[in-house]
């Protein structure tokens, strides 16, 4: 492990540890969390895996699966949102990197500037699915026409620029355009009513007219065959971190908590010490498969990688699982105080449900899996 990573690692904690302290405002606020992206920025995390050739710190998946899991022990919104940037700035700079993709990374290393993927829409769901983005771009002089609207857009009121998926009405190909907030005819419809993840702040992305130079087409992509994304670890992992933070409250508990009724504090009691051993044993499944299936991807070459597509699934399904059922272990030691609203674990709980909703869909899941040993 470089010098570097070691670095941002150890800034993860102590970024966590200011985070947590934060999260319980944020969450009832349902407000974005400004200090904690201004403590992001300030510590140069926006370019932690942009390439060093453009003067980011390079770093690849299983560091960054690391510290989004450390982040989000402290507050998941921020961890999730701020993976998305992470993860689409890894997939740029571990494909070829191009004049156009060059500019952009470079821009994200020198002014720490924030971006994230925008794919869902309403009317066609989960990129995961297949369908066609409703958004679409189309020729005009030098450059493209983007209109139409994307949902869930994490940070998107932080956000300096996103990268939005649309169809290109001249080939039917799916095109990525990373557009400037700042451009006319983009603005954002607060929607964000989730009672999980709220201070994510996924608010509607709306693009009307939007005019973008030739050179905003980053890439396109086939509608049959879109590539498996290893980044998108960063959904269990952030999940993996929740499921810690409500162990560590679970733990801090069971060792103060002395009922009237017993010499000792619940740590002592067998029952207790059975549901923290469960709690361990589905921690550790979970983390010896993110990681495991995280060291697979990056020794897998970039031409093989396609074969893995089942892989990810079904760790993104297994270690969400997994979490939610360590979060709920948690609170059965801590019984009905779990429900108070002071109480973190509530949050933790709240939390950890959205994971079963981010993608991959567990039936897409199971699907590819039962196709892929039957071909």
């Amino acid at each position: 492990m470089s010098i570097k990573t070691t670095q941002l690692i150890e800034e993860a904690h102590i970024l966590k540890e200011k985070f947590a302290d934060r999260a319980a405002f944020y969450d009832e606020s349902a407000m974005l969390p400004e200090e904690n992206i201004r403590d992001l920025k300030n510590a140069f995390f926006l370019s932690m895996t942009v390439s060093e050739r453009v003067g980011g710190h390079g770093l690849t998946l299983v560091p960054m699966l690391e510290i989004l899991t450390t982040l989000a022990e402290g507050d998941a919104p921020t961890a999730l949102s701020f993976g998305w940037h992470a993860g689409y700035c890894l997939e740029l700079s571990e494909d070829s990197i191009s004049p156009k993709t060059e500019k952009l990374l470079t821009t994200i290393a020198k002014e720490q500037v924030l971006l994230n993927l925008a794919q869902t829409e309403k009317a066609t769901g989960s990129p995961a699915r297949g369908g066609a983005p409703t958004v679409s771009a189309a020729r005009r002089d030098s450059g493209w026409v983007i209109n139409g609207t994307k949902t869930f857009t994490s940070f998107a009121k932080a956000l300096d620029y996103a990268v939005i998926s649309a169809t290109v009405k001249e080939t039917g190909e799916k095109g990525f355009f990373v557009i400037d907030m700042t451009k006319p005819g983009v603005t954002i419809e607060e929607t964000w009513d989730s009672v999980s993840m709220r201070a994510t702040r996924s608010d509607d992305l709306v693009l009307t007219d939007v005019f973008v130079e030739e050179d905003a087409l980053l890439k396109t992509e086939a509608l049959t065959s879109p590539k498996p994304r290893g980044w998108y670890l960063l959904v269990p992992a952030v999940y993996l971190g929740v499921a810690k933070a409500a162990r560590a409250y679970a733990k801090e508990f069971a060792n103060s908590y002395q009922p009237s009724t017993l010499p000792h504090p619940i740590a002592e009691v067998p029952e207790v010490q059975r549901k923290f051993g469960e709690i361990e044993l589905a921690l550790f499944e979970a983390e010896t498969l993110l990681h495991a299936t995280a060291r697979k991807w990056e020794e897998t070459d970039l031409q093989s990688r396609d074969d893995l597509r089942g892989d990810l699934g079904a760790t993104k399904k297994i270690v969400t699982e997994k979490a939610n059922i360590i979060v709920d272990l948690a609170m059965k030691v801590v019984g009905a105080k779990s429900l108070s609203q002071s109480c973190p674990l509530q949050r933790h709980f709240r939390d950890v449900r959205a994971g079963l909703h981010n993608p991959p869909a567990e039936d897409l899941v199971i699907s590819q899996l039962g196709k892929n040993i039957l071909k």
